[in-house]
């Protein structure tokens, strides 16, 4: 497993839907860079057991968490405690990359 990693070097976009692009992972945690193109969005959802952390890089992206709902700029950061929904959009105009850390890693 790589210890050190570049996150410029692991950005890629996909035109199709958000793409998931790892940087490391271990039994008891992921994590992640999830690069969004304006108008996509991870639906929301909820896990279990598990909770997650959303950092932004790059851009702007619209978080939901429970009843809430907040737009975040670049450097801030939000968690979604286990048991809650949670989803990220994308409304544009620019792109969204963010680090999102997961722990314990859900088991599916």
């Amino acid at each position: 497993m790589e210890r050190f990693r570049k996150i410029a070097e692991a950005i890629q976009f996909s035109s199709g839907k958000m793409k998931k692009n790892s940087l490391f992972e271990t039994e008891r945690l992921f994590c992640d860079l999830y690069c969004f193109e304006p108008g996509q969005a991870q639906n929301p959802h909820i896990h279990e057991g598990s909770d997650k952390i959303y950092f932004v890089v790059q851009g702007k992206g619209l978080f939901r968490v429970g009843e809430d709902e907040r737009e975040l700029d670049e450097r801030q950061i939000v968690i979604a405690p286990s048991g809650e929904k949670h989803g990220v959009s994308n409304p544009g105009p620019d792109r969204l990359v963010l680090l999102v850390v997961m722990a314990p890693k859900p088991v599916h």
